[in-house]
């Protein structure tokens, strides 16, 4: 019997090559690189410090972190993802460093920092990455996780889906990964409607001084490479959750 990881690996493996095509997963539009890094900004702590990267996927984040001063290091379970974020770094004269391997595996460190952008929610078990990155993460270290309440909010978020799903027919446009993720894996964070699971997350893996900020900024700049009227259509409240380790 295959691991989860063997399937999760080929997924994001085929889809390393539509990753960077959706708004808001490349940074390549110039303001929403700007709204990043002034995420970046105010919950890392100051540069230089060693930050990882956990699922660091093409290397969008990693390569905003090390442009602000920080020393990156990037993680990944695929390597067609890793691929994309060498060519990326190379092209861009930005040195990072990128291992192959899970994301809940992460390299000793010692790090100051961990961040993860959409990563969490894919993990069969969350608390035990969490747990992980606490592990190598220095005493009053940070972690930085940044997510979205990706099942939407509030009543009209079907009808919004529906409506959205005849526009992107009506443009000819693809979904933002190359095929729906794998179903029948136990994800306890897929689909997550508010950040409540992943504070309590957080907090089951020893995390301590956990706080919360709304990123309207990004949504807005994601919204606004939409066409319409599928920004509005498609947005979801994004925030990043910040945490301690404890000292």
């Amino acid at each position: 019997m295959s691991h989860p990881h063997d399937r999760i690996r080929a997924w994001w493996d085929a889809d390393a090559d539509v990753y960077d095509d959706a708004a808001g997963h490349a940074l390549s539009d110039p303001v929403e690189a700007a709204a990043w890094r002034r995420v970046l900004e105010g919950t890392l702590p100051p540069a230089p410090a060693r930050v990882l990267d956990a699922g660091t996927g093409t290397g969008s984040l990693a390569l905003a972190a090390a442009e602000l001063g920080h020393d990156v290091t990037g993680v990944d379970l695929s390597e067609g993802m890793l691929d994309r974020a060498r060519a990326k770094a190379t092209e861009r004269g930005v040195d990072i460093v990128l291992v192959h391997g899970p994301a809940e595996d992460p390299p000793t460190g010692p790090f100051d920092a961990v961040i993860e952008r959409h990563v969490l929610w894919t993990i069969p078990d969350p608390v035990a990455a969490l747990i992980s990155w606490r592990a190598v993460t220095v005493p009053g270290g940070r972690l930085v996780l940044l997510e979205g309440s990706w099942g939407g909010e509030g009543p009209f978020v079907g009808a919004a889906d529906m409506v959205a799903r005849v526009v992107e027919r009506a443009y000819g446009l693809h979904d933002h990964h190359h095929a729906t993720y794998p179903q029948d894996l136990s994800l306890p964070l897929q689909g997550s409607h508010d950040p409540g699971p992943f504070v309590a997350a957080a907090e089951a893996a020893g995390w301590e001084r956990i706080r919360i900020a709304r990123l309207r900024d990004v949504e807005w700049t994601i919204e606004r490479r939409q066409p319409w009227p599928l920004g509005p259509l498609t947005r979801r409240p994004r925030y990043a959750i910040i945490a301690d380790a404890p000292r």
